[in-house]
């Protein structure tokens, strides 16, 4: 990378991260709370917790969309400005429909698609790829890092100090935006990373799609259940205080991403993952029916942290392969509008799993939450039975201008490369977007190629 192309990307996932961990360190002990805030019943709780995914998911492809029209920056700091006004309002709140205001008000600064399409204007198009690899790896260290930094901080604070941290954080966000983050020379038109609105009824009505939708709304729907119950488990069930439960989560997250290794090594390279995705399903499943026995029956606390190490080794394996597959599957025009449409999904399974946990532990107390997410993930796994995964991988590459008018020869004398399969250009035809077969070319021919002259390649054949 360039060095202004280095500096976007430690931005942009600085931006992502901080925010993210505004999201994330309230989920370890926000349910500690249940009987200190003031008008707390558990649906309501479970309400608060999960709202941030309907807002999320309601303003994430709107926000994309509009950034098209009234620039990156404008939207990102927008959204981190109301990120900031809703995690003080949860922190001044001194009743739980105080703090659902405000969680609502963090998920409406919906900037996701906005970062990724800043990152796309500010990257090259052969190095996008590493700049995307580097989000997401913070996206996955700031899960681990908050789940650990939330309850010292309620500790030190409590809850109103882990609204306030967020607060803060959104804030070291804004400034990050303004004085480190690069200004794009034009926002373009990225169909490869923000979703297209007219597209959007087509990829939703894709099988393969709506089965990886399927599979990461009951995914969140169970992550968010489950830390309704999860951390009263950790004070009644093993007797840790609030302020020691980093303890709990660094180590069994630790070791569930070692477990969760091979399960990669092995989909990935002895092409297996369909495999491994339904072994991690069902492993779901079986996590969830034990821990309801756990709680009625006592069984051992070894026993209960070797269940959390295999839920959270599942859990990540899934996090990380399904958008993967989402990204293989998807028609190479329209792979924004489908990574738009499967957030969605994600950020609904967040808020229906805050009100199904809600109110199952309303009703029949904390093993049934466990329990009712059990036919769910069976059904989830027979809508993933008859996926057929494909091997396929995207490449993104800048088109030289001298191709300008003659993209019409160029899709053509592409369409006949072996191992290409998918042809399409940006509306600015500035980028060129290929879906390519296992052994398909490799980048640096296809750029070496892409170089030439357009009257060159037709002398020489194509």
């Amino acid at each position: 990378m360039t060095p202004r192309e280095l500096r976007a990307t430690s931005g942009l996932a600085a931006i992502y991260g901080v925010r993210m961990a505004g999201l994330f360190m309230v989920l370890p002990v926000f349910m500690l709370h249940l009987d200190t805030l003031a008008g707390a019943t558990p649906f309501l709780m479970g309400l608060a917790l999960g709202i941030y995914g309907l807002t999320q998911a309601l303003l994430q492809i709107p926000f994309g969309l509009l950034s098209d029209r009234l620039g990156r920056k404008p939207l990102i700091l927008g959204g981190l400005v109301l990120f900031v006004l809703g995690s003080l309002v949860a922190a001044l709140a001194e009743t739980v429909h105080g703090v659902i205001l405000g969680r609502a008000l963090q998920g409406a600064g919906a900037v996701a698609a906005v970062i990724l399409a800043l990152t796309a204007d500010l990257v090259g198009e052969e190095r996008r790829m590493r700049a995307l690899a580097v989000i997401g790896l913070t996206i996955g260290l700031t899960f681990t890092a908050s789940m650990a930094l939330g309850p010292v901080v309620d500790r030190a604070a409590g809850l109103s100090g882990v609204f306030g941290l967020s607060a803060l954080l959104g804030v070291l966000a804004i400034v990050i935006l303004l004085f480190w983050v690069p200004n794009p020379e034009r926002a373009r038109q990225h169909p490869d990373m923000v979703p297209i609105w007219s597209a959007l009824p087509q990829v939703l009505r894709e099988p393969e799609l709506l089965r990886l939708n399927v599979g990461i709304f009951v995914l969140h729907l169970v992550l968010a259940a489950n830390f309704l119950v999860i951390p009263l488990l950790l004070v009644e069930y093993l007797g840790l205080a609030g302020a020691e439960h980093w303890r709990f989560y660094v180590p069994v997250l630790l070791a569930g991403f070692a477990l969760m290794l091979p399960g990669i090594i092995l989909g990935e390279r002895r092409r297996r993952v369909h495999t491994v995705m339904r072994g991690a399903i069902a492993s779901l499943a079986l996590v969830q029916l034990l821990l309801a026995l756990v709680l009625l029956n006592g069984m051992g606390m070894w026993f209960f942290v070797a269940l959390m190490v295999v839920f959270f080794a599942a859990f990540n394996l899934l996090e990380a392969g399904l958008p993967s597959l989402v990204a293989r599957e998807a028609p190479v025009a329209h792979k924004g509008t489908a990574m738009g449409g499967f957030a969605t999904a994600q950020f609904l399974g967040i808020f229906a799993g805050g009100l199904l946990g809600g109110g199952v532990l309303t009703l029949a107390g904390p093993a049934s939450v466990f329990l009712a997410a059990v036919p769910l993930l069976l059904i989830w796994f027979v809508v993933a039975w008859r996926m057929q995964p494909r091997y396929r991988s995207n490449r993104v590459l800048g088109v030289p201008a001298h191709w300008a008018g003659r993209e019409a020869e160029l899709r053509y004398a592409l369409v006949g490369w072996p191992g290409i399969v998918e042809v399409a250009l940006s509306p600015d035809a500035r980028s060129l977007y290929l879906k390519v077969d296992p052994g398909g070319p490799d980048t640096e021919a296809l750029v070496a190629w892409l170089a030439q002259p357009p009257d060159v390649v037709a002398a020489r054949g194509g």
